[in-house]
């Protein structure tokens, strides 16, 4: 199906921030089937600075705060009709709603394909069937739906670029810090966005403060990010490091492109399971995911130069939509602090990892 003809393409996937990120890798294989074409996203409020200004873009469509914009009466409706008006000649849809399903049926695009999970895709042309069940990574089971089109999907990551603007924003931040050597950045939040909260990702203070003494042992000053609401996450690791000077820190200073791009001037940048990892590792940073309750093989960031370190633990088979097990507890089931700084150091001393698109976890 990929051709040199103009065709009008709508990438829909409103939320959330790392599965927006994982999605640019099947942003990218359409730019490249389809070089030619005007290819819109339709993504939310909450996740549309993610891909703004991305090279393989054109046009965003902005569905609004909601999770699922097709959720209630009016929002379906007024989606249908910004579809349909959009005059778009391919669908390219990586939501699994039967909702999403039967509103891109109504918007009248030709080609309408689409994930098909427990029969929710009955609305798309050209289905692709998802096994919920089946251990996938995220980013493989989009890129599924443009194979299913006839498109090569090889040496497509997950990438978002940083723009010379916020690059300038982050040295700026870099300076009023007085950073002048190499450093560290540290995110302790993360588990919330218009989707589902799941606060159980989030690694303890206690460990990150092992993780945070083993880096500045090595000569690395240790920054502290976070957004607006994440004060008293960034307040209980800075309590458990009990420094007589707490480590610098950008509480809400940032924007999501900002992180993005201090990351990318990192030495290494160690997260949660959360978009800004995902962010983070897409940006080009040297990137480590601390990951608990969900599963390296399907949330891993999806780049050659990042790691996901992980202890194995029974999690749902589901994924993140079933939540975390009820009784998840960091300390049992969870990746010791001193397993997850060699980790981090031996990634570190290894430079450009060269290691494939989906991390192998430590203790996989």
């Amino acid at each position: 199906m990929p051709t040199n003809a103009r065709h009008r393409i709508v990438l829909i996937l409103p939320c959330c921030i790392g599965d927006v990120v994982l999605a640019t890798a099947t942003l990218h294989a359409l730019r490249r089937a389809y070089p030619n074409s005007v290819i819109t996203w339709a993504v939310g409020s909450w996740s549309r600075a993610v891909i703004e200004r991305h090279p393989d873009l054109d046009a965003v469509l902005d569905t609004g705060k909601s999770a699922l914009p097709v959720k209630s009466i009016g929002g379906f409706w007024r989606f249908v009709r910004r579809i349909r008006a959009g005059g778009f000649d391919i669908a390219v849809s990586l939501v699994r709603s039967p909702l999403m399903s039967l509103a891109v049926r109504l918007s009248a695009v030709p080609v309408r394909a689409g994930l098909d999970s427990g029969g929710r895709g009955f609305g798309y042309s050209v289905r692709v069937a998802v096994d919920p069940i089946q251990e996938r990574h995220e980013a493989e089971i989009y890129l599924d739906v443009t194979r299913a089109l006839g498109i090569d999907t090889s040496g497509c990551f997950a990438y978002v670029p940083v723009h010379e603007d916020d690059r300038l924003a982050a040295q700026e931040a870099l300076g009023a810090l007085e950073i002048r050597q190499p450093f560290a950045v540290i995110n302790p939040a993360g588990g919330e966005n218009p989707g589902m909260t799941l606060g159980a990702k989030r690694y303890p203070p206690e460990g990150l403060a092992v993780i945070i003494r083993g880096l500045q042992a090595r000569g690395l000053k240790v920054i502290m990010v976070a957004g607006p609401n994440d004060g008293v996450l960034v307040s209980a690791v800075q309590g458990q490091i009990k420094h007589k000077f707490p480590l610098p820190e950008l509480v809400g200073t940032l924007s999501i492109r900002q992180i993005g791009a201090l990351a990318s001037l990192s030495h290494v940048y160690i997260g949660n399971d959360t978009g800004l990892t995902h962010l983070a590792a897409a940006s080009g940073a040297r990137t480590v995911m601390l990951m608990g309750p969900s599963s390296p093989r399907r949330y891993a960031p999806f780049t050659e130069n990042s790691l996901a370190l992980w202890k194995p633990a029974p999690v749902p088979v589901q994924g993140v939509v079933a939540g975390a097990p009820a009784d998840w507890d960091w300390q049992r089931d969870g990746i010791e602090p001193e397993a997850a700084l060699a980790g981090i150091l031996g990634f570190i001393d290894q430079g450009s990892s060269g290691i494939p698109a989906l991390p192998k976890a430590l203790g996989d």
